[in-house]
Order: C-alpha cells, then sequence, then structure tokens
C-alpha cells in the first residue's frame, strides 16, 4: 500500500510558507494505517532483538505501540516535562524558536537492552537526538530511528549517529 496516497498536505500551517504533512488521514484509514506499521516494524533489522520500542510524544505513541507489538517489544513513552509520573530523566534539545525538554522514566530502558526510536516526522533532528542520548545514558542501545517521513532538506539525519529508516522522504 502506498503510505503517501494517505499524507495530507495543508498549506501555511502553522506559520506561512511553511507546508505540512498531515498524518490523519493514514490514522484514520485502518489499512493504510496497518500497512505503516507493518512496513515501519520491517524495516528492524533481522539479526538483532528490540526489547523497547520508543515512541515520541505524541503521534509516535500511535504507531510505536503498534511497532512493539509486532516485534514482541515493550514500548515506552518518551514525553515533554513534566507528563510522566515516576522518576525521570530529562534532556534538553534546542528548538528554532527556543530549548524544550523531554522525559523518560528512569526504570524504562536496562542497560543493554536494544531500542528502536519512533516518530512520525524527521525534521531537523533535535528530538530524535535528544531521545537517543536519554537512551544512551540509560545504558541502552540504540538500533535503530524509524519514522513515517523524513524531510531530507532539514539534514536531521545528520546529527543522528544510527541508522535511520523512513517511509517517505520529502
Amino acid at each position: 500500500m502506498n503510505i503517501q496516497d494517505f499524507i495530507r498536505d495543508i498549506p501555511d500551517f502553522p506559520k506561512p510558507g511553511i507546508l505540512f504533512k498531515d498524518i490523519t488521514p493514514l490514522l484514520a484509514n485502518h489499512k493504510a494505517l496497518i500497512s505503516c506499521a507493518d512496513q515501519l516494524a520491517n524495516f528492524c533489522p533481522e539479526h538483532t532483538k528490540i526489547d523497547k520500542v520508543i515512541g515520541i510524544e505524541s503521534r509516535g505513541f500511535i504507531i510505536g505501540g503498534m511497532i512493539a507489538e509486532r516485534l514482541d517489544a515493550g514500548f515506552v513513552p518518551v514525553r515533554k516535562k513534566g507528563k510522566l509520573p515516576y522518576d525521570v530523566k530529562s534532556k534538553s534539545y534546542g528548538l528554532e524558536y527556543g530549548e524544550d525538554t523531554l522525559e523518560i522514566h528512569t526504570d524504562a530502558i536496562a542497560p543493554g537492552e536494544h531500542v528502536l526510536i519512533h516518530d512520525d516526522v524527521l525534521a531537523t533532528g533535535g528530538t530524535a537526538k535528544a531521545v537517543c542520548d536519554l537512551v544512551q545514558e540509560l545504558g541502552g542501545v540504540v538500533v535503530q530511528c524509524n519514522f513515517i517521513m523524513k524531510l531530507d532538506f532539514l539534514n536531521g539525519k545528520d546529527k543522528l549517529s544510527v541508522p535511520v529508516s523512513a517511509l517517505l522522504n520529502y
């Protein structure tokens, strides 16, 4: 199934000059959603057992959980600051307009566990890099980062030192 058929372009969102790639039609279509999760799970290296799949807030939660189920792995949410109820490890990272902070539970990743990171879009790479750093600080091994789409013109892949896969490249 061609996932690109389910990505809607929204011009001038969230500000003039931006062409937003909207995945809500993909999420709303049962067959497209299943196909997307299947394709992303198939990106995982066959020789490496994935222990945990991380989904990045918030759209990464949806398909990240589906990927975890397909890989017989646990699912770990990484959230914005102040959203997780237990002890957390935090990582701040730069944005075009300032700074943001992501958090993970301190007991979410055990030392040596193999981790797949999933989010909907790889743009500038700051968010994915922060999550990779959190996993490594907890002793985990990031095997790969998977995305529905990668915005190549923003060079986000250059910030990551792990393999990156995406279903769509813009």
